[in-house]
């Protein structure tokens, strides 16, 4: 639909098919879009050449890292009581509402452990205070997936592959018989890789040249994406680990025995990793085609100076660092989404934030990877950086440049405590300059939108604490995730006449989003008169046409 046809034209195409298929005992006789050059009978306005407002984007990926590992964000110590545990998350999706996000990537895998009963790997530390193995009685994840879901937040589950333990002076967390009892290098021994990184401590890390670990590693995390309802997989920078001490990884006989054709250590070791990214997409892809995979990789994949195709930087290159070609998972399809962390100022000489982005930006552009950017929060104010992270608006600026360009859709802030930190009040302004407004996150672009019934709102009224609509949502497609799993609520000021499609290109009216079938909008002013339309939104994101009716209130 033209985005420039007459208001009485919208207002009866989104009046006339929602009457019809809501009619008691009218159903399809196939799915709608299985009727070969039948048009689409619940068009969703096309608003593409819409002039919308830059400060209110419709879709934008908003959320904050939550990590566990040495219980940074949560839990905020070891071995805390379970009503404690779930005061506290509940105050992060508090603060994630609060800031008007719309995810939430919460670390449940820190160090080959469990936030969940695994059937691979230990209960965590990081959350029992023990390595024994012996968990907490309860099931967080489920908990967490289900409190998350019931603010309508997306979580992402947050693995990282291959580390085991983190580091400990005098090199205890290099010891294998301080793992739980339970825990698999217990058994495998060999999987194992002691490395240093200073100051005499070490970290244990699954060898990723061996084949019978990285199918472990993907089986442990595949056990919770079947399990759980999860939104998203997610990985962290750790792959193989950062150089430390100009010693390398202890995987010459793993080279030796599994490296046959390769020319280089270097080539070799990318291709591990290549392979945990393709085979982990293939696997989250065929057990659940809903759910998104994506890698938060260091910053920088190459550096102008060694590779053509790289960015105008001087610093460590995850390519080859990490042995993380970012940018081959980018062009070969495994990736969902990737969130480089651009963890730099604007204008740091070495990595500048102005520079970097627009790299990426074009590194995804003609690809179905979404860009998200990873923010460095805790930087700000922090002891010995540079004069940038002083200015309480560079966060904002950061957030202005992602919106100049065309690929970027969204940020991720690290972390939730250095979110809730608001040092120098840059939380505070740049969540009120640039988070004003709800947003939808981006739809996933591998998955194709279905045509959706339009909701029908069956009540609207005043009550004590505000304005309640009530709706209802007849399912399409029979399989849940291409069926309405959320709606979107927008409100007008007035009572005539309905909006046109463009007054719904951004999120100017967008007042919330709910999972079930009913809203309450607790900032409706009493005595104004106000129009509210709803729209259906699947499992990932697509938007069906808006529901029906004029439906007003005083």
């Amino acid at each position: 639909m033209s985005p420039s046809l007459p208001r009485r034209t919208f207002t009866a195409l989104a009046l006339a098919a929602p009457l019809t298929a809501a009619l008691p005992g009218v159903a399809f006789a196939e799915e709608p879009s299985t009727l070969a050059g039948t048009p689409n009978p619940f068009p969703v306005p096309d608003t593409s050449s819409c002039e919308v407002d830059p400060a209110t984007p419709k879709r934008e990926f908003r959320a904050m890292w939550i990590a566990s590992v040495v219980n940074i964000d949560w839990p905020r110590a070891a071995g805390l009581d379970e009503q404690t545990l779930k005061a506290d998350y509940r105050a992060w999706l508090d603060l994630a509402e609060q800031l008007n996000h719309n995810a939430v990537v919460v670390q449940i895998r820190p160090t080959a452990d469990a936030f969940w009963p695994s059937a691979y790997e230990p209960w965590s530390e990081w959350l029992t205070g023990k390595r024994d193995g012996v968990g907490p009685g309860w099931d967080p994840v489920a908990w967490m997936v289900a409190e998350t879901h019931a603010r309508n937040l997306e979580f992402h589950a947050w693995f990282n592959p291959y580390r085991v333990s983190m580091p400990a002076p005098g090199g205890a967390a290099g010891d294998i018989t301080k793992l739980a009892p339970n825990h698999p290098v217990r058994q495998h021994p060999d999987w194992a890789v002691a490395y240093p990184v200073g100051n005499a401590a070490t970290r244990l890390y699954y060898n990723p040249g061996i084949p019978e670990v990285r199918a472990f590693v993907q089986d442990a995390i595949m056990d919770a994406v079947t399990k759980y309802d999860l939104d998203g997989v997610h990985f962290d920078d750790y792959f193989y680990p950062y150089p430390a001490s100009n010693q390398d990884f202890g995987d010459e006989a793993t080279f030796a025995e599994h490296g046959a054709g390769w020319a280089t250590k270097a080539d070799w070791r990318r291709n591990n990793i290549d392979l945990l990214i393709q085979e982990m997409s293939q696997k989250v892809r065929e057990a659940k085609p809903w759910v998104k995979f994506g890698v938060s990789p260091f910053g920088i994949w190459r550096n102008k100076a060694a590779d053509p195709l790289g960015s105008d930087t001087g610093g460590t290159q995850s390519y080859d660092a990490n042995f993380a070609d970012t940018r081959k998972w980018v062009k070969e399809g495994w990736l969902d989404y990737i969130v480089p962390q651009v963890y730099w100022n604007i204008g740091l000489a070495v990595a500048d934030y102005a520079k970097l982005v627009p790299w990426w930006n074009d590194v995804v552009a003609g690809t179905q990877c979404q860009l998200y950017i990873g923010q460095a929060d805790y930087k700000i104010s922090a002891a010995g950086q540079p004069a940038a992270w002083f200015d309480p608006n560079e966060m904002g600026k950061h957030i202005a440049l992602n919106r100049s360009l065309p690929e970027v859709d969204g940020s991720i802030h690290f972390s939730a405590k250095d979110v809730k930190a608001n040092r120098l009040g840059a939380t505070d302004l740049y969540a009120a300059a640039y988070y004003s407004r709800p947003s939808l996150p981006p739809a996933l672009q591998r998955v194709a939108a279905k045509p959706m019934i339009p909701p029908v709102i069956t009540h609207l009224r005043r009550e004590a604490e505000g304005v309640r609509l009530q709706w209802l949502a007849p399912g399409t497609h029979g399989r849940p995730f291409e069926d309405p799993t959320s709606f979107a609520i927008y409100r007008y000021e007035g009572r005539d006449p309905l909006p046109e499609p463009c007054d719904l290109a951004d999120a100017g009216q967008l007042i919330g989003t709910v999972r079930g079938l009913s809203y309450l909008d607790t900032t409706a002013v009493a005595g104004t008169a106000y129009t509210y339309v709803v729209t259906a939104l699947d499992r990932v994101w697509h938007e069906s046409a808006p529901g029906i009716g004029r439906f007003t209130v005083n």
